[in-house]
């Protein structure tokens, strides 16, 4: 398969562009974990840290696995282990099997998942409440310390669910987000809505009435053939797209405000305080469905959006109107396929992440977008993660080490697996201040003459 890139450059097949990356995996990375799924896994995410070392860290990952029915579907918890900056040796990290398991990826506990999870999300002021959603109208939420551990075998009755979120009228597949401020959850799907649910309500009910919890929804679980898992119904239904909403995010600094995007090609803002209609719409935010948006938890008023038109978008929502006028502030074009997942940095305000469906996740700065850099390269790109050979389905973040990410890829076909997840971190002398990474090589190189007989 040939791919043309977008910058004009020749175009190479996705092996010969995987060959070239793995030979500079030496000299790009300062550490990278290559871990072959047995399964698709659709998403990942990191969760709390758990241990830290001299070398490296011990944290949680969530994953899942979407079976092909002859095991059931699963979320897993891993725990990973996570090299330091500037430790692992150069010779070492690019000797890796892409068809092994990665050595510092062990699973710790499986759950059995009511139907395949298409999106996990942990809660930001507590990261062991996850969140998922199925091809169904609920939103499940987990507790996943606390579940049992389940042997993933054909027959084993289905994990129960802590809560089932309930308020969609039709499937809600993929947009899914937590609160960062209140243990909030949003979620938005094919029956065009936007429902946000709060969990407190549903821990306020549990300690007033442990019986109290409505329910509508019967899970197997453990011995029991029909246990029953709490459900609580939405906070607020929110109408104002006319085709399925694709993603959703909250205000990093408000409970109360709210975006959504989806196959209408709208971006809409809402605000709980003023009703359910939305506060903002702009109704051709891309020129094809919108897959993904993030809110900038530096800068509350920059917001990114991915598309099937192969663009990430920033929008100033100062610069919106209720009227649904509005233009990016800029068209970041750095991918010749879908953008199927966006991501601010949790650490630096300008710097966020892309990937999509041609296999790459890029990294951006918008503060370089003026600024000059080689003929070739899209304004503000800095660095390709080019370690997948198929699309990106989603990446994350470690907030806890701010320059590592996961990344998931649906490339069973190439690698003889489920998929890759890969865990990497770029050598910091590509994002680190110019000043300071000349002064760090002219010591290196004064140190080298120092040796020399």
């Amino acid at each position: 398969m040939k791919e043309t890139t977008t910058a004009g450059e020749m175009s190479i097949s996705v092996d010969e562009r995987y060959t070239q990356w793995k030979s500079l995996v030496p000299v790009l990375y300062d550490w990278l974990a290559n871990h072959n799924l047995v399964w698709p896994s659709l998403s990942c995410r990191w969760g709390p840290q758990l241990e830290q070392a001299t070398y490296k860290n011990r944290q949680r990952l969530y994953l899942s696995e979407q079976t092909d029915g002859s095991v059931p579907n699963t979320l897993v918890i891993a725990n990973c282990e996570v090299v330091k900056p500037r430790v692992a040796a150069a010779e070492h990290i690019a000797q890796f099997n892409e068809e092994a398991r990665s050595p510092f990826v062990k699973k710790f506990k499986t759950i059995i998942h009511p139907g395949e999870v298409n999106r996990i999300r942990e809660l930001p002021q507590n990261s062991k409440i996850v969140a998922t959603h199925t091809d169904s109208p609920d939103v499940l939420i987990w507790d996943v310390e606390t579940q049992p551990n389940r042997h993933a075998v054909l027959g084993t009755p289905e994990s129960r669910p802590d809560l089932i979120l309930t308020g969609h009228k039709d499937n809600a597949e993929f947009a899914l987000a937590m609160c960062p401020t209140e243990p909030l959850v949003l979620s938005g799907g094919k029956d065009k809505s936007v429902v946000l649910w709060s969990i407190q309500d549903h821990i306020s009910t549990l300690a007033a009435d442990p019986g109290s919890a409505k329910s509508t929804s019967k899970v197997a679980g453990g011995n029991d053939k029909h246990v029953e898992s709490p459900s609580i119904g939405a906070r607020g239904i929110y109408q104002g797209h006319n085709d399925t909403v694709e993603d959703v995010q909250f205000c990093p600094l408000s409970a109360q405000e709210f975006c959504s995007v989806g196959d209408d090609s709208c971006l809409i803002l809402w605000d709980a305080r003023s009703g359910t209609a939305p506060a903002i719409k702009v109704e051709k935010a891309h020129n094809a469905d919108l897959h993904c948006v993030d809110w900038n938890p530096h800068d509350i008023n920059l917001i990114l959006t991915g598309s099937a038109d192969n663009t990430v978008r920033m929008f100033d929502r100062r610069k919106l109107t209720s009227g649904g006028i509005g233009s990016p502030i800029h068209t970041f074009e750095g991918h010749s396929a879908a953008v199927l997942c966006v991501q601010w940095s949790p650490d630096k305000a300008s710097i966020f992440g892309s990937s999509a469906e041609d296999g790459i996740l890029n990294l951006w700065n918008h503060e370089k977008i003026d600024k000059k850099q080689a003929p070739t390269a899209p304004p503000g790109l800095f660095f390709r993660h080019a370690g997948h050979r198929d699309k990106v389905v989603d990446f994350h973040w470690n907030a806890s080490d701010p320059w590592t990410i996961v990344s998931v890829s649906d490339d069973g076909e190439s690698t003889g697996g489920g998929g890759t997840l890969q865990i990497w971190r770029m050598i910091d002398l590509i994002y680190r201040n110019e000043d300071e990474v000349l002064a760090e090589l002219d010591n290196f190189k004064a140190h080298l003459a120092s040796c020399s007989p």
